[in-house]
């Protein structure tokens, strides 16, 4: 089990960055909460990890804070929840949101979620409040950090692209990123502006 990385960021484009740790780049899957939080490219940075092993793939997780890993683990216990759907809760809402939404029964807010249907909303309530009776999660300011976008691509790009690989549909991210987009806005200004508006 590879449990955290440190190394030299070379590749952001979330969901997805690269680290090169001794001359090996991995490839991590990270909630948008971390992407909000890295330093920019070619700056080092220690990732917390978890390692995905399906008959296909070996696929790795990324966070910043240990409470974050700790949900993600807990959430993919959950029938019906798996690590995609996962890291899809922890980028559309902050953690304490999340936690709020729990604790009050909230299915309504959950259903928002790509991939949450009204059972699984259900579910999550039922065996997320056993969690968090005896776990202590709390997040820290989420405050974006500025990072160098690839030339290629336009921040409003990067955001669409980012919002359909955390399952949400291309015309309704397109949308969102398009309705809320100013000139001085980052790609995580974008995407984070944009999961606001779409719950």
């Amino acid at each position: 089990m590879i449990s955290s990385l440190r190394g030299i960021i070379i590749e952001k484009q979330a969901p997805l960055l690269v680290i090169e740790v001794n001359g090996v780049g991995y490839e991590i899957s990270a909630p948008m909460s971390t992407f909000y939080n890295l330093p920019e490219l070619n700056s080092e940075v220690k990732l917390l990890t978890h390692l995905s092993i399906r008959d296909d793939a070996h696929v790795l997780y990324g966070f910043l804070i240990a409470s974050e890993r700790e949900l993600f683990r807990s959430l993919i216990r959950i029938n019906g929840v798996g690590p995609k759907l996962a890291l899809s809760i922890l980028s559309s809402m902050e953690l304490n949101a999340f936690i709020q939404c729990i604790h009050d029964n909230d299915i309504t807010q959950l259903k928002r979620i790509p991939g949450i249907g009204k059972k699984t909303a259900e579910r999550l309530v039922i065996e997320m409040r056993d969690y968090l009776k005896t776990d202590d999660v709390s997040i820290p300011n989420s405050k974006p950090i500025n990072n160098l976008t690839p030339k290629s691509i336009t921040p409003i790009e990067e955001a669409i692209s980012a919002l359909i690989a955390l399952g949400y549909k291309p015309n309704d991210a397109s949308r969102w990123v398009k309705s809320i987009a100013k000139d001085d806005m980052n790609s995580e200004d974008l995407i984070r502006r944009a999961l606001q508006s779409a719950l």
